[in-house]
């Protein structure tokens, strides 16, 4: 019978240190995953001419969720994306199916030496920590992007850091609105990128993010509607955050 007992407490001694571990090692990693854990947005729009240009309006498409939440709309109100030249004026407009950034100018002005091989290009960026987890595997339907979205199709990776991992690589179809005057050789392009990230580090750093950009090319003078394309990458990274407890 003694050793029947001392069998039994024998293994409900062991069932219970394991248990206790087990319950360390769960409230360690949730801890150091919610620490650790920043999600950071990382936005650029790039204007690039070979020629002067006057009478400048733009209205470029901001990155935005499909309830119209942007995570780049208060910097822009508050003229904090840097690069922004001073005489250039921006205003947001909200059309209901997208975002956009109104941007007049009198005139661009390249400086001496531009061509069209050593064009003029004016950026304005920003980073920005998102108090939410940024969806980074479904951004078209739960994340900023920009808007509308249309025409998605699918379409191999090719940035060498992605390709032939588990990310999945799409084209789509915008539009962004342009009246300036300028010689009819000029060149104009309109870039924006915009990259939504989660970083945690647990026993070594891990992340996940998506990244999705428009671009456009432009001759001469411009009054109008003209439709832009555009790339998204998407599940690039780690999924095998642990889950936690709210």
């Amino acid at each position: 019978m003694d050793r029947i007992i001392k069998i039994t407490l024998g293994i409900f001694i062991i069932v219970f240190v394991t248990f206790i571990s087990l319950v360390g090692y769960t409230g360690y990693v949730e801890n150091a995953y919610r620490t650790s854990f920043t999600s950071t947005y990382s936005y650029t729009c790039t204007i690039t001419t070979d020629s002067p240009l006057s009478n400048v309006t733009l209205f470029i498409p901001v990155p935005a969720d499909m309830t119209g939440n942007s995570p780049v709309i208060a910097q822009i109100s508050a003229r904090e994306i840097t690069g922004v030249p001073v005489s250039w004026k921006t205003e947001l407009y909200d059309t209901g199916k997208a975002t956009l950034v109104k941007i007049t100018t009198p005139s661009i002005v390249p400086p001496a030496g531009t061509s069209p091989k050593n064009p003029f290009s004016v950026t304005m960026y920003t980073n920005i920590t998102s108090k939410q987890v940024i969806d980074t595997e479904n951004p078209v339907e739960n994340s900023p992007m920009f808007r509308p979205v249309q025409r998605v199709e699918t379409t191999e990776c090719k940035d060498s850091d992605i390709a032939g991992t588990s990310a999945r690589c799409y084209t789509y179809l915008t539009a962004l609105y342009a009246d300036y005057r300028a010689d009819p050789n000029a060149t104009v392009t309109v870039m924006s990128v915009l990259t939504g990230r989660n970083d945690w580090k647990i026993s070594e750093p891990k992340e996940n993010e998506y990244r999705t950009g428009i671009y456009v090319l432009m001759f001469g003078d411009q009054k109008g509607w003209a439709t832009v394309g555009g790339n998204l990458e998407k599940g690039i990274g780690a999924y095998d955050a642990p889950a936690v407890s709210s």
